[in-house]
């Protein structure tokens, strides 16, 4: 087993899945990090009717920056705005109806801290997979980890540098193929086989 440092994200991306799901990765979150702006740790990307689209859970501005500290805002009903843009980019999609109430949980309960919402997001995400990856939470910030650190790894910003096989997606026709969005992009679009698909990603 190779012990692997990832950071906690909203909603992850595909590529972030192969390596917490990957047999041979005993996993370790990170929680004790400075919060880094614009990553995937409060926002993730989906498919929507003009093509790529983010979705960001904005944060209160407290002076607290570890990770584990940093609490969630809702000045504005965000939340609801979130739910609104899944369905409407997903409600066609072929398996959609089977997990729009799983994922609808994730938006009905207003979590105080980030991470909890992320780890919600991410348990949430493993019951629809019907997988049981265990992991645990990191007790101090190492600038130098032992583990394989993947904290700088996904990007936003960045294309990713994962190999991924095309599969049809809802506005395919429209935009082509979008790389590495949400897992919820592939849970909707490949359903069951999602899990397959993650396992063939290098």
């Amino acid at each position: 087993m190779k012990k692997v440092l990832l950071p906690v994200f909203y909603l992850p991306p595909i590529s972030w899945f192969s390596v917490f799901l990957d047999p041979e990765n005993e996993i370790i979150f990170e929680q004790y990090e400075s919060f880094p702006k614009q990553t995937f740790r409060n926002r993730t990307n989906i498919y929507g009717a003009n093509g790529k689209l983010s979705l960001i859970i904005p944060i209160n501005h407290n002076g607290k920056r570890e990770f584990k500290d940093i609490e969630i805002s809702y000045r504005e009903d965000w939340m609801s705005i979130h739910w609104k843009s899944i369905k409407t980019a997903y409600q066609s999609s072929p398996y959609f109806e089977f997990y729009e109430d799983k994922f609808k949980v994730l938006y009905e309960v207003k979590e105080k801290y980030l991470l909890d919402f992320n780890l919600k997001s991410i348990d949430i995400i493993q019951k629809i997979l019907k997988t049981e990856k265990a992991q645990s939470l990191n007790e101090e910030y190492i600038k130098n980890p032992e583990e394989i650190s993947f904290r700088e790894q996904f990007s936003p910003k960045i294309p990713s540098v994962f190999d991924m096989e095309e599969y049809y997606q809802t506005f395919t026709d429209k935009h082509g193929f979008l790389k590495d969005l949400s897992i919820i992009d592939l849970i909707c679009n490949k359903g069951p086989e999602s899990v397959t698909y993650i396992k063939n990603i290098k």
